[in-house]
């Protein structure tokens, strides 16, 4: 079984990157519900699950896990579109709010069947009222749970879009979906992705917004119903680094260049930005940028300019140093 994703000319011109607060926001609970598949996010689901148990959240998260936990499909109307990368969570929340009755009964018709809870009851009768206390819950667990990290997560998924940009300047449409994931493959004129859903999905001169997410791990993610604005979620690069606490780089290229440097010369083995690095090495940007432009002044670093960021890329003589040190290791 696969997804098919119809493209034509203006489709394929009108691909672009999102980076959705609320998305993020609502599938945390999804790792929150089962830790074991989502580990990566351990640290942070211990000190959710604490947060989770707490009295002012307890009835938020109560509703907000009618559609969003593991084993359950969220409704579209929750999920719209971002408009871009800088897009805030209130401005996601004021278009859920603004959903169009027929629209949510539609989605949970095709999210809730055989599962009606008293939640989703209470929304095909009183959807706006269901409307409220969504935003509201997801306002609160954005809050408590997402926001202390939010710039931790932004910068991972900014390197990401950063990424594939450069993907799809250097190679078209192509290079970017057959890079984009494994179950994903550019075939003609339409995206083939092996999943067990068998979407037919016709974009019809939308375009497709691609967000990338720390929080979608095996697949890509689509619209439950072909009708509303079409939107492709993506497990983002590199999400297993997430919390990764920076650790002191030792060794001969260490005590040359600095232990700061050493390291970023290993994380640069595969282009990042300076907002990515920081996170990393729990620098402020600034620092970071200071030690880019020494290692890139002395020609083991590459700068490429990617939209508003640069991307950064050790040389081959950098790469080289790195082998050098592991052999004589």
């Amino acid at each position: 079984m696969a997804t098919q994703v119809r493209f034509n000319v203006e489709d394929a011109a009108a691909i672009r990157f999102g980076i959705s607060p609320l998305w993020e926001t609502l599938r945390s609970l999804y790792a929150l519900g089962d830790p074991g598949r989502y580990a990566i996010h351990l640290p942070w689901i211990r000190r959710a699950r604490q947060l989770a148990r707490e009295r002012s959240l307890l009835g938020h998260v109560d509703v907000l896990k009618t559609f969003a936990r593991p084993g359950v499909w969220m409704p579209d109307f929750l999920t719209p579109p971002p408009a871009g990368p800088l897009v805030e969570l209130e401005d996601e929340l004021e278009i859920v709010l603004r959903t169009p009755t027929p629209e949510v009964v539609a989605d949970l018709a095709a999210t809730a069947a055989g599962r009606t809870t008293a939640v989703t009851r209470a929304a095909l009768h009183e959807p706006q009222a269901v409307l409220e206390a969504l935003v509201e819950a997801a306002r609160a667990w954005h809050d408590a749970a997402i926001k202390p990290q939010w710039p931790r997560i932004r910068a991972l998924l900014e390197a990401d879009i950063a990424f594939r940009s450069r993907q799809l300047v250097e190679g078209g449409a192509r290079q970017l979906f057959d890079t984009l994931h494994p179950t994903v493959r550019w075939a003609d004129d339409r995206l083939v992705c092996d999943d067990p859903w068998n979407l037919d999905l016709d974009l019809r001169g939308r375009g497709l917004p691609l967000i990338p997410s720390a929080f979608v791990d095996r697949r890509v993610l689509w619209n439950v119903r072909a009708d509303p604005a079409p939107v492709a979620v993506y497990p983002a690069r590199a999400a297993a680094t997430l919390w990764d606490r920076p650790r002191p780089t030792s060794g001969g290229l260490a005590a040359v260049l600095g232990a700061t440097r050493a390291h970023l010369l290993e994380l640069l083995r595969g282009p990042a930005t300076t907002t990515e690095l920081a996170r990393r090495l729990a620098l402020s940007p600034a620092a970071v940028s200071q030690h880019l432009r020494a290692l890139h002044n002395a020609g083991l670093l590459t700068r490429s300019p990617n939209g508003r960021v640069v991307l950064y890329a050790a040389t081959e003589p950098a790469l080289a140093l790195l082998r050098i040190q592991e052999h004589a290791g």
